[in-house]
């Protein structure tokens, strides 16, 4: 008796997790926007994982042909040809594999040191909390574009400093996040109980709060990879982020204001690559922010 009550617990909190998982996935199925963005970031992701296997990037994507310079988009080249004859098609799509990554990799490491400073923020509170939130505060009190182009100028260029530049500019919103989810969880009954039973701070926090405070968590990545995105391409414009002749689609627009006047292609394309990606993303927080909000679950 006791193995079938144990069994039917477990198969009914089993059940439980799954129809939860599925009503929120359901909510965000029945977002249309949702899903285009879903779609449009399924595509991006697509092209960004095939690219090296019908481009060569010596030759397709970096290799110069000044006899095919600044040509039109046509048959050849839908996209046309830029001023050092590289086609701008195959620029864009290998720069949607450097922006994804890139930004994919800078919010990991955030979202990593962000929660580990927002749980440690708000598990321990007191000293611990106003020492971790006065330092975040001082971060956050500075513009993420400005404090990023202050540490790109003082470090140098190179993707690994934009990556640092960003991931600092960004910790400090997702810390408060964090911390923000975490504060009504500390003190819930269970946590308590698993204080009585000597579980140790690490288990509590990795087992117990952190899993139930993703909801906010998810969203917020989420939204800062559009913003990610942005701060990349708006460095690599001005000189501070991912050098020529790399295809970023901000150093593609840098390279083509001196010819959009009467080239205006060089210009739209990596401008629209970097609006279509941002809506995408935005597009999909959004909707995972309605679909994770307490008050429309049934």
């Amino acid at each position: 008796m006791k193995n079938a009550s144990t069994n039917a617990a477990s198969e009914g909190n089993g059940y439980k997790k799954r129809s939860q998982l599925g009503s929120v996935c359901r909510r965000f199925a029945k977002s249309r926007t949702a899903m285009a963005g879903l779609l449009i970031l399924a595509l991006l992701v697509l092209i960004a994982a095939c690219c090296p296997l019908f481009l060569n990037y010596t030759q397709d994507v970096v290799g110069q042909n000044i006899r095919q310079r600044l040509q039109p988009p046509c048959l050849a080249h839908p996209f046309g040809t830029d001023q050092y004859g590289r086609d701008v098609l195959a620029r864009v799509l290998w720069g949607t594999r450097i922006s994804l990554s890139a930004s994919l990799v800078i919010i990991t490491a955030a979202t990593v040191f962000g929660a580990l400073f927002g749980a440690l923020s708000a598990y321990y509170g007191g000293r611990v909390d106003n020492l971790i939130m006065r330092v975040m505060d001082v971060f956050y009190a500075l513009p993420f574009n400005l404090m990023a182009i202050c540490i790109v100028a003082s470090l140098g260029n190179g993707i690994f400093n934009l990556g640092l530049a960003c991931v600092i500019g960004v910790i400090p919103g997702f810390t408060r996040v964090f911390r923000a989810a975490i504060l009504p969880i500390r003190n819930q009954e269970y946590i308590e109980a698993a204080r009585a039973c000597n579980t140790t701070d690490w288990r509590i926090l990795t087992k117990h709060i952190l899993p139930n405070a993703l909801g906010p968590i998810i969203v917020q990545a989420t939204l800062n990879l559009a913003i990610t995105i942005l701060a990349i391409a708006g460095l690599s414009f001005i000189g501070l982020g991912i050098q020529a002749p790399t295809p970023e689609w901000g150093a593609m627009l840098s390279e083509g204001r001196e010819q959009m006047r009467n080239y205006p292609y060089l210009v739209i394309f990596p401008g629209l690559a970097i609006m279509v990606s941002a809506m995408s993303l935005n597009l999909i927080g959004d909707g995972l922010r309605d679909a994770l909000d307490p008050k429309l679950k049934n």
